[in-house]
């Protein structure tokens, strides 16, 4: 064989085994585009899942969140009576509501149902200061007059009294009317609530504490009576 022979092959040779690179090498550039990524254990990155035929992996699911209910509007603070006061403390028995409203530095500290003076002995309308104050003591009728024998008279034992004025008018614990207390006004003019609260108050309220008595029958109070 000539060497020009061998040449010639072994030339046809490399330009056959170029030309088959080639066409394998198109062949693989769309396979190897259209490849998708290798599924992956939800938490572990990096961690490649072995390709099984017919096998699904769940796609992770964004937790369900519950919606919050929007916050209630805030009700505006209920102001005091504009009277002065030395102590902090502020009172209004309103008979619209039958309730005792008790402010401490400006702010709501305690509302108690009351019962105070009936349409024969009504509480006067107007501003009281608190005086002295009796754990227990005996109300009688027959100091402002009234025979404690007579209609209407009484001699009473009551507890946590707190005087409100010299003619007496006081507020104090009085259980036997828890049931008019909120509703009615069944009094001999003093404000009336439950042993609970009228020690809280006999507890609370210093001496010179505001009383305002509002939307009675009973006139108005003259101060330092």
């Amino acid at each position: 064989m000539s060497t020009s022979k061998f040449t010639r092959g072994s030339t046809a040779k490399r330009l056959l085994a170029a030309g088959l690179g080639v066409v394998v090498m198109a062949l693989a550039v769309p396979t190897a585009a259209s490849a998708q990524p290798s599924p992956t254990i939800p938490g572990l990155p990096g961690v490649p899942l072995p390709q099984i035929p017919g096998l699904t992996v769940p796609t992770p699911q964004a937790p369900e969140t519950t919606p919050q209910p929007a916050p209630e509007p805030v009700k505006p603070a209920e102001p005091a009576p504009p009277v002065k006061t030395d102590t902090g403390w502020v009172a209004l028995a309103d008979d619209a509501t039958h309730e005792l409203t008790v402010w401490h530095d400006g702010k709501i500290v305690r509302k108690m149902p009351i019962s105070m003076g009936s349409n024969e002995h009504p509480t006067p309308n107007g501003t009281y200061y608190t005086k002295e104050k009796y754990r227990d003591m005996y109300m009688d009728s027959s100091t402002y007059g009234v025979p404690i024998d007579s209609p209407g008279g009484y001699r009473t034992y009551v507890e946590y009294a707190i005087r409100m004025s010299w003619d007496g008018i006081f507020l104090h614990a009085a259980p036997w009317s828890l049931e008019q207390q909120g509703n009615t006004n069944v009094s001999h003019g003093c404000i009336n609530v439950s042993t609970e609260n009228g020690k809280w108050a006999y507890e609370n309220f210093p001496e010179g504490t505001p009383i305002v008595v509002q939307g009675t029958i009973g006139g108005e109070y003259i101060q330092g009576s």
